[in-house]
């Protein structure tokens, strides 16, 4: 809707309404907007598309319209109580203790009106977004607009894919642009070599939070700098470069702009790491401080969360580039680059992100453990136990995806405001709900899913350019009445989506059982450079459309947020198939839960800590191993547990034709897992694992004028100069009744024996966890400089030998190895 253009006062509501996403997931609201144009509606699923171009004489008739006016007025009323309402956090003791985070994102998902993301980091990152806003807590997002965002899919008549890039136009979106205190568009200006950049900034609402959007497509620029916020993961490394210090450095200046009081930056993978930089040279002038002093001030709000599962998914510059932006990035080189690995080693976004945060993340347990062993040449010598790399599993927002149908049965059950409040007892409500309901709500979601299936494969067949009878032929697929398994995400390698055809013969037989019958549903993108992926497409088309398996198996175009809301509220069973351990966290099985769909997937990700035997089912096994044998042993079990377990207990009725063993199991996903994987629960982990922790040493580090930082920066350098003095001579122990007793000479040379902690340290083993013991400073050593013994006692359940002496910075209130990874072992 063009700003200028008025509504008519008795429609004004209608402005605020459109411009909030929290349409996206209450769907109270749909009637409305299907009654001011229904085939506009069917076809953009987007209010603001509908105000944009409604006639002026269809809104006088609405605003005659009474009937319209007051259920107009009722949705306006229930907004702003929403709104108003306080939420969850501000009722807990911790509420004053966090001023606001800001959540950084290269692609924040909420679907077509905002066609901002790629994938599942940024569906993540909306559904964080919205769960804020549920429960109140004060978080904004910052991002980018991207003008034609992540490709959109196509299959061409030989089953190939095809992409395409439509452009985003933000009069279309659901954004307005922020003004400054003068009243002209707000501009964040970015230092590039030789010019400055000059981005306008737009707003989204979401829900009680807001999300911040940056966008390069300004006449004042050049047509080249117009172009960086263009494509989502698009161009060579110089435009990510540029895009990820647009994100970085002129995010955290709308930060600055808009909300100074915010504490915490969390960055949301490293594409976003250069705010690090950005806030500590903005606290460096405000402070007066050194750009060292400022770090160590501000590193304390800084939060990081990876997803990424290998090491060459990080994003990296080599020194070439990254010298040509030396202007503005001088001061981070070492915070960036491996410097074992000498000068030409390129600048890593990731290792950015994790010097310059107090805490860090991976996104699932398991994830959690690679992330440790990924990160751990940052922390030379450190056992990879002890590199600083914590875990917070993902979550869904679980009002976007459950169905209209579930969202009534727990609402019945467990109340309307589950979601705004933290529940903690949904499983024995869920207990409550009658097996026959249970089941009805599976047979209603896969008789929708079948009709939506049978929409879409007509509308891509008839794209496809496929003759008049074969496009007949889509209102033939797929019954009701059968098992239903989805398969649905980025087509790669590593993530198996192939596995199912290992042996097409036994999965012919599964299929067309006359008894009991299987039926699959696949959706899914390869990346436009990714021919294999693409391979693995066209071998899932060419399989569907035999005629044997055509009324059996659909693999369906252009998988979004809107397809993928129909495939996980609808499926039975939410096949995944990732090599372990590939697969970070994986958020769409998460995404079935609600709805009483039932995972099948590897012991990856979320699964892997998620699994226990009446939940689900587990492929294969934790081992690994060769990749070829491993996907062999995997492809044979999911086709036995299909065969034995999945299908045999779907089909096994009762007299009254309802699967008992099915439906416990059903119940009891729904109960143990909905809660605990959903973005409500994820959110509440950050606070206290996260937002509170850094927001609290942040407050410490600045407080009288930032004395605990610039003491913390004087700290490093003299033990950064003295360290190469530090040396630990050969222990001495001795048995006692209880332990062993130990004593070591330390050789401090330069080094302050207060900067420092002296320690006996053993490994993990099997049955036995990691310990540490610190040992206490006696008497001077005789004739030395600077030395000194050290005593302490060791339990006595381990072999003395597995205890090994070390000596490990130590300063009040620094955390190591994160802020500081010095460490000298006994020789």
């Amino acid at each position: 809707m063009t700003p200028w253009r008025e509504l008519p006062p008795a429609l004004a509501a209608l402005r605020d309404l459109a411009l909030d996403l929290r349409w996206t997931w209450s769907h109270e609201a749909d009637a409305l907007w299907q009654s001011i144009d229904a085939e506009l509606w069917r076809r953009t699923r987007n209010p603001w598309m509908i105000l944009e171009d409604i006639p002026a004489t269809r809104l006088a008739e609405l605003a005659a319209d009474r009937s319209f006016v007051g259920h107009l007025d009722r949705l306006a009323a229930a907004r702003r109580g929403d709104l108003e309402g306080s939420g969850w956090f501000a009722h807990t003791a911790d509420a004053a203790r966090l001023a606001g985070v800001a959540f950084f994102s290269m692609e924040f998902g909420f679907g077509d009106a905002l066609p901002l993301y790629a994938g599942g980091l940024g569906v993540l990152a909306g559904d964080l977004l919205k769960a804020a806003s549920d429960v109140g807590v004060p978080i904004i997002g910052v991002g980018l607009l991207y003008h034609e965002g992540y490709f959109r899919q196509m299959i061409d008549a030989t089953g190939w894919q095809q992409e395409a890039y439509p452009y985003n136009d933000p009069s279309t979106m659901p954004i307005e642009p922020v003004i400054d205190g003068q009243g002209a568009l707000l501009h964040i200006p970015v230092e590039m070599p030789g010019r400055t950049l000059l981005l306008r900034v737009w707003r989204a609402r979401v829900g009680r939070t807001v999300l911040y959007l940056l966008d390069s497509n300004d006449p004042l620029n050049s047509p080249v700098d117009r172009g960086i916020t263009g494509k989502l993961y698009g161009g060579g490394s110089e435009l990510r470069l540029m895009q990820e210090m647009v994100l970085g450095i002129g995010g955290w200046r709308v930060v600055e702009a808009l909300h100074p009081d915010i504490e915490v930056c969390h960055l949301n993978e490293g594409h976003a790491a250069f705010a690090v930089v950005e806030r500590a040279r903005q606290a460096a002038r405000r402070y007066r401080l050194s750009f060292a002093e400022a770090l160590w001030a501000t590193r304390a709000g800084n939060v990081f969360t990876s997803h990424t599962p290998v090491d060459a998914g990080f994003d990296r510059f080599f020194p070439e580039l990254f010298a040509r932006y030396g202007q503005a990035l001088d001061d981070i080189v070492p915070l960036g680059r491996d410097t074992a690995a000498g000068a030409d080693a390129p600048f890593n976004m990731a290792h950015l992100a994790a010097h310059g945060a107090l805490l860090s993340f991976g996104v699932s347990r398991l994830h959690g453990a690679v992330s440790r062993r990924i990160f751990q040449p940052l922390y030379s010598r450190w056992p990879e136990a002890e590199v600083p790399f914590d875990h917070v599993t993902n979550g869904v927002h679980v009002p976007s995806w459950d169905s209209r149908a579930a969202d009534e049965l727990w609402t019945e059950a467990c109340g309307k405001d589950r979601w705004r409040r933290m529940p903690e007892d949904l499983g024995r409500y869920v207990e409550t709900i009658p097996d026959a309901a249970l089941w009805t709500l599976r047979g209603q979601a896969r008789e929708e899913l079948v009709g939506n299936v049978r929409t879409r494969l007509r509308q891509h067949l008839g794209g496809r350019g496929q003759p008049p009878e074969v496009v007949a032929l889509a209102g033939t697929v797929l019954d009701p009445n059968v098992l239903t398994l989805g398969f649905a995400r980025r087509f790669t390698e590593y993530k198996r989506p192939d596995l199912l055809l290992h042996d097409r013969d036994r999965l012919g037989r599964l299929l067309c059982d006359e008894q009991r019958p299987v039926q699959l549903v696949l959706a899914g993108k390869a990346h436009p450079a990714d021919d294999g992926g693409k391979r693995m497409i066209r071998q899932w088309i060419d399989f569907a459309e035999l005629p044997a398996f055509r009324r059996r198996v659909v693999f369906l175009e252009d998988y979004d947020i809107s397809l993928a809301q129909e495939l996980v509220q609808g499926v039975d069973v939410w096949v995944n198939t990732p090599r372990r351990p590939w697969e970070a966290c994986g958020t769409s099985g998460m995404k079935v839960l609600v709805n009483g769909g039932l995972n099948l997937s590897t012991l990856d990700g979320w699964w892997e800590e998620a699994y226990v035997p009446d939940l689900g089912w587990a492929i294969g096994d934790a081992r690994g191993g060769d990749t070829a044998e491993q996907d062999r042993g995997d492809a044979a079990d999911l086709y036995a547990l299909l065969e034995r377990e999945v299908v045999r207990e779907f089909y096994d009725r009762d007299a009254a034709g309802v699967p008992r063993a099915w439906v416990a199991r059903m119940r009891r996903s729904m109960g143990v897992l909905t809660l605990q994987y959903s973005a409500t629960r994820m959110v509440r982990e950050y606070i206290e694992k996260a937002y509170l922790p850094a927001a609290a040493a942040l407050r410490e580090r600045l407080a009288d004028g930032a004395a605990a930082a610039k003491a913390m920066a004087l700290w490093e350098q003299r033990v950064r100069r003295a360290w190469p003095s530090v040396h630990v001579g050969v222990p001495d122990t001795m048995r006692e009744a209880d332990g062993w007793a130990v004593a070591v000479p330390v050789y401090f040379g330069e080094m302050a024996a207060d900067d420092v902690r002296v320690e006996a340290y053993a490994d993990a083993a099997v049955g036995r966890a990691a310990a540490r013991v610190a040992l206490c400073r006696d008497t001077p050593i005789a004739g030395a400089t600077n030395g000194f013994r050290y005593l302490g006692k060791v339990a006595g359940e381990r072999p003395i030998g597995d205890y090994t002496v070390r000596v490990v910075p130590h300063h009040p209130g620094v955390r190591v190895p994160a802020e500081l990874a010095l460490i000298r072992w006994q020789k």
